[in-house]
């Protein structure tokens, strides 16, 4: 796929597939909680959307109904938005650490957790 930014309804489109795997129009908008829920053309439309933008595809129809399962998975949809965060900070992470440390938001088994991947990193790096 390529490098197409999700817009918010999109990515909340792409994790009710994502939770509910593959899924029908008006499955995926029955996952959004009732009092913010679009209409079904709405999400009929985004799925489309996302159909031509490589992010989902239809699996089969069951009578009038298409099947859409995701193309892109969550952590490809996860790195990039990481990726376009950090490119409003030149690609500094720095400045998004301190405000996650500031806000409480970072907690210290967040910092053990990423310890343990960087010297598994460190380890595969050597290696190789």
């Amino acid at each position: 796929m390529a490098q197409q930014k999700l817009t918010r309804l999109e990515l909340q489109i792409m994790e009710a597939l994502w939770t509910l795997g593959s899924s029908s129009i008006r499955e995926i908008q029955e996952a959004f909680p009732e009092k913010d829920r679009p209409a079904y053309t709405t999400v009929q439309t985004i799925v489309y959307r996302l159909e031509e933008k490589g992010a989902v595809t239809r699996t089969k129809k069951i009578g009038n109904a298409h099947i859409f399962a995701p193309i892109l998975s969550r952590g490809d949809a996860q790195s990039r938005l990481i990726d376009d965060l950090l490119s409003l900070f030149g690609g500094r992470t720095q400045p998004v650490m301190a405000h996650l440390v500031e806000t409480g938001k970072l907690t210290m088994a967040d910092v053990r957790e990423t310890e343990k991947l960087l010297e598994e990193y460190k380890q595969k790096g050597k290696s190789q």
